[in-house]
């Protein structure tokens, strides 16, 4: 990357700069690669935080199944990462996990699991309890799928295996090898089934042997032929755990890895300090054989140190997140793209890498943050208002959709950490607690759906390399030009909400 004339003497955030065009023979978004390369198993660099409210199993499988990695955050129980872990990986790669409901529920239950949204669809089946504890979904139980906006239009309380009617179509998992032409066999299954039954044209079934093991719909076969899947050795979705630096952080990582685990990250609030060393130092010894993560840093020191001491991808960013309070409360922290641009200058002389922790709200942010010199972006909030992210969809009083976000060094994060500690202990902990503990994120109508972001996102990024003449990451990070911008500069770019 370079700067557009002088070099600046302050440190700067995303605001304050922007990508300037030059020359380039890039002449398709499509053309562009944007692998990260940072030894995971990821294809796009998006990378979902370790946050409670943002990451769970659902969100991790949908995430790897585009091409993003997700990390599973340490507040969980060993023995609750190590099922989501297993649950991740036996889910599906080429079709989407089908969300299932017997034929009892209710329509508000149903909508409590999916935003009402186009696209939105549940799977209706008549399972056995042996079914449900196996996980299964034998083929002849499926009663049909329902979209999100037919359950809208009925009562609360309709059972759902009432509002089922017709047939479902079903394709066979062995006849969708090819992105290409499975798309054209859902296009044709859902046109049969809209001739008859319009209900039924939403989706279709995917069944392997005598089992339903998934869903498609035109948009997610679409993205079949756009995206590829991170998945590990075996061919299955990858996902990564993360793991702190307190108690026996040897043993934990080995039933991560044991139960999965394609990414290590070794993560706290202030990665440059003697805890992060001695762990990394212990993680490292045991010859695991996985990328390990860790941080948080905003220094060319830290960087030097971690890696050091066992780390392969350094996590730079304290303060710059939606959820976060440490700069207001603490001083401490550093605009987010200098802290990028200097960390990930020094993990390149190092052979190490750099992920972008925080700090975006708009798909040029992420674009930023790569041409800065990060393989890849994570991202907390974004995500947490997602039909994916863990926890219930909530709607409030004026009808809108949302879920719950909140700081991990927040009170409520404290005390989901540390409930099992003594009252006074845990009296202690809380009393200094930092962050918001709870915050309502709405779910975007038009994009209410990790992949809908991703889209998004991804969609703008591949632009800010076809404006800067590059193919891929490599060639963004040497060929990227950036200037500075005044406020008024910033806001100049935004598009206007209202007419003139």
């Amino acid at each position: 990357m370079e700067f557009l004339g002088s070099q600046p003497t302050v440190d700067l955030t995303y605001a304050d700069v922007f990508l300037v065009p030059r020359r380039s023979a890039v002449t398709s978004r499509l053309d562009v690669q944007l692998r990260p390369g940072d030894g995971t198993p990821a294809t796009l660099p998006l990378v979902a935080a370790n946050m409670n409210s943002v990451t769970g199993p659902r969100l991790a499988a949908v995430l790897a199944r585009r091409g993003g990695l997700a990390v599973l955050p340490q507040d969980l129980s060993l023995a609750e990462t190590e099922e989501a872990i297993r649950w991740v990986k036996a889910q599906p790669v080429a079709v989407d996990s089908p969300l299932v409901l017997g034929s009892e529920a209710t329509a508000a239950a149903a909508l409590r699991l999916i935003p009402r949204a186009p696209g939105q669809i549940v799977v209706i089946a008549d399972r056995s309890a042996a079914d449900v504890a196996a996980g299964r979904v034998p083929a002849a139980s499926l009663r049909g799928i329902l979209s999100a906006e037919r359950l809208a239009a009925v009562p609360a309380d309709a059972r759902v295996g009432d509002l089922v009617h017709g047939t479902t179509a079903l394709l066979a998992l062995g006849e969708l090898a090819d992105p290409r032409l499975a798309f054209d066999a859902v296009v044709a299954a859902t046109a049969g089934a809209a001739a008859s039954d319009a209900e039924a044209a939403e989706a279709v079934g995917v069944i392997d042997g005598d089992a339903l093991v998934g869903t498609l719909t035109r948009r997610s076969a679409l993205r079949r032929t756009i995206y590829s899947p991170a998945v590990d050795g075996d061919g299955r979705l990858a996902v990564a755990a993360a793991v702190g630096i307190n108690g026996d952080v040897a043993a934990k990582a080995r039933a991560l890895v044991a139960a999965g685990a394609d990414v290590l990250v070794v993560d706290t609030a202030h990665g440059h300090q003697e805890g992060m060393l001695r762990a990394l130092r212990t993680i490292g010894a045991l010859g695991l054989g996985r990328p390990i993560v860790a941080g948080n840093i905003v220094t060319a020191d830290g960087v030097h140190d971690l890696v050091d001491a066992g780390a392969t991808i350094l996590k730079v960013g304290v303060g710059p997140g939606a959820m976060c309070t440490t700069r207001m409360m603490t001083a401490v922290g550093r605009p987010q793209f200098s802290a990028v641009l200097e960390a990930a200058a020094a993990a390149r002389d190092l052979g190490a890498h750099v992920w972008a922790d925080g700090g975006v709200r708009y798909p040029r942010d992420v674009a930023l943050a790569l041409a800065a010199g990060a393989a890849s972006v994570m991202i907390g909030s974004w995500f947490a208002g997602t039909a994916e992210s863990p926890g219930e969809l909530l709607t409030d009083a004026d009808g809108q959709q949302y879920k719950e976000s909140w700081g991990m060094a927040s009170a409520k994060a404290v005390h989901g950490r540390f409930g099992g500690l003594d009252p006074y202990e845990l009296a202690r902990k809380e009393l200094f607690a930092e962050g918001i503990s709870s915050s309502k994120i709405l779910l975007d109508p038009q994009r209410p759906s990790v992949e809908d972001l991703v889209d998004m996102i991804t969609s703008g990024v591949r632009s800010s390399f076809t404006y800067a003449g590059a193919t891929d990451l490599a060639e963004f990070h040497t060929r990227a030009r950036v200037g500075l911008q005044s406020a008024a500069g910033y806001e100049e770019g935004k598009a206007l909400p209202v007419s003139w």
